[in-house]
């Protein structure tokens, strides 16, 4: 899965990098500790491609109130065709969300979460594939969306089982649309050599943790 995740590019660099054009409210950054139903910059493509932000955490429509059951912060790529919560969204509303690096944790013999900070290998920007939704009811509305996730491969299942989808930037264009169809076919692990991880302070184990400390290593 992927649960927490660090962003520090400029909303201008990314603008940038993406070819999107910016929305005037975008998260601060840099955020080295991003959580569920925190707003996030998400890549959409709507007559060209925009930068905008979202909440973390897909909302949908049928949900009369935004907790009125699971937080879906991730949705799994083997099911996302055929899941009554993603399947439109996985067809018509496909989008990136960037990032520089993301938790996952072990447990060691005393149950004690170890946190573990997983980057590209090569330092370059990080781009998950995600799904958005428009949820509205009442007076309250939000623009959410999800981080598709698949099995981990070979190096990341020392960690963990699962991995956000991570998105080479020629599959970009594909993914968002704008290349045609096949977006199922990029819904895999990423390849072995792709990313790189170190320990983490435990520090990062709370929401309110904040700062560059939290993605530096550490012995293990």
């Amino acid at each position: 899965m992927c649960g927490r995740f660090a962003v520090t590019l400029p909303p201008d660099a990314m603008a940038q990098l993406f070819a999107a054009v910016p929305s005037n409210d975008l998260p601060d950054v840099p955020n080295f500790n991003v959580c569920p139903t925190n707003q996030v910059h998400v890549v959409m493509s709507d007559e060209g491609r925009r930068l905008v932000s979202m909440r973390w955490g897909f909302i949908p429509h049928w949900y009369k109130k935004p907790n009125d059951g699971p937080l879906l912060i991730n949705a799994r790529a083997e099911t996302i065709a055929e899941k009554p919560a993603f399947r439109a969204a996985c067809r018509e509303r496909r989008c990136l969300v960037p990032a520089t690096g993301f938790y996952e944790w072990t447990k060691d013999e005393e149950g004690n979460r170890l946190p573990w900070y997983i980057h590209p290998a090569d330092d370059g920007p990080l781009v998950f594939a995600g799904v958005w939704q428009d949820w509205a009811r009442d007076d309250l509305s939000f623009r959410t969306v999800a981080i598709v996730t698949c099995g981990a491969n070979g190096s990341m299942s020392r960690i963990h089982h699962r991995m956000p989808v991570v998105l080479a930037q020629d599959d970009w264009g594909k993914w968002l649309g704008e290349d045609g169809h096949g977006a199922a076919s990029l819904m895999q692990p990423a390849p072995e050599d792709a990313l790189a991880f170190h320990r983490v302070a435990r520090e990062v184990n709370s929401n309110r943790a904040s700062g560059p400390e939290l993605i530096e290593p550490i012995d293990a």
